[in-house]
């Protein structure tokens, strides 16, 4: 039995290594994260539910309040903005969902393994992450706020109910609808990262989205307002009312900015994890 020896011109030559220093800037990190979400499918869906829950919801609650409009006292408080826009508080379900699995959908599969291998100080890996929540849910819900206001605005003005966009505080409390979402990502995003289970990530934001707000409503008294205006779904949503009552509500930008600060310490106790943690 003989051996051949290969002929040298025939043997491809290897590829010359590349020179230049590789250096993990955000940058590269973000278009890294970019790829990863674009090619999730979850992400399209959470978002497509995002936009459907908001323009949906509203236009039925439009057609709902055009046959029961309210009479009497009730006129003086009536909101026709935040009717067009109830569907951002079931759209709040949608992209905190996203913000969760942006990061638990690794934890599940062992790819966050490999990222922070490629990414060795960690952080830029979790505020790309919420540089990208911020941007996908700001896309998908401001078109859909927009619309939902206009179509359900259509519909009241037929009940003479409606408001015109160019209202003080309409511009503010329609654009607020978005920027609520793109902050209840983060709080979804803080909270898959610091679990790091996306069935406790979930509960977890059931939890204090929703099982916070019904617990403050069962304290005694004044209590249930003056504890209420803090929760984090009474807060955040301050910036989406026109004129929002001050007995159980904040300012607008006040509680806004509440609401940012759950997000902001659920990120920071997301990134001590990450940090500090194994994977």
């Amino acid at each position: 039995m003989t051996s051949t020896t290969p002929n040298p011109a025939h043997v491809a030559a290897a590829p010359p290594a590349y020179q230049l220093p590789q250096r993990v800037t955000q940058a590269r990190v973000l278009r890294s994260e970019w790829t990863k979400l674009r090619t999730q499918p979850s992400v399209f869906w959470s978002l497509l539910a995002t936009m459907i829950l908001i323009a949906g919801f509203g236009i039925v609650y439009s057609l709902v309040r055009e046959t029961r409009p309210p009479h009497g006292a009730a006129i003086a408080s009536f909101d026709p903005a935040a009717v067009s826009l109830s569907g951002v508080q079931l759209a709040q379900i949608a992209v905190g969902v996203l913000g969760v699995l942006l990061i638990t959908s690794e934890y599940a599969t062992g790819l966050i393994r490999t990222t922070l291998a490629a990414v060795p100080r960690r952080l830029p890996v979790l505020w790309g992450k919420a540089a990208l929540a911020v941007a996908a849910t700001l896309g998908a819900s401001l078109p859909a706020v927009f619309v939902a206001f206009v179509a359900g605005q259509s519909i009241l003005a037929r009940a003479h109910l409606s408001v015109p966009l160019s209202d003080p505080g309409v511009v503010r409390a329609v654009a607020g609808g978005a920027l609520y979402l793109a902050v209840a990502a983060l709080i979804g995003l803080g909270l898959g990262g610091l679990l790091r289970s996306t069935a406790g990530g979930i509960a977890a934001l059931f939890g204090l989205l929703f099982g916070v707000q019904l617990a403050a409503g069962f304290l005694p008294g004044s209590w249930a307002n003056d504890v209420g205006k803090y929760v984090p779904t009474t807060a955040g949503q301050a910036v989406t009312l026109v004129h929002p009552d001050p007995a159980s509500s904040l300012p607008p930008w006040t509680g806004f900015g509440v609401f940012c600060l759950y997000a902001a310490v659920l990120l920071g106790l997301a990134a001590l994890r990450m940090r500090r943690g194994d994977v």
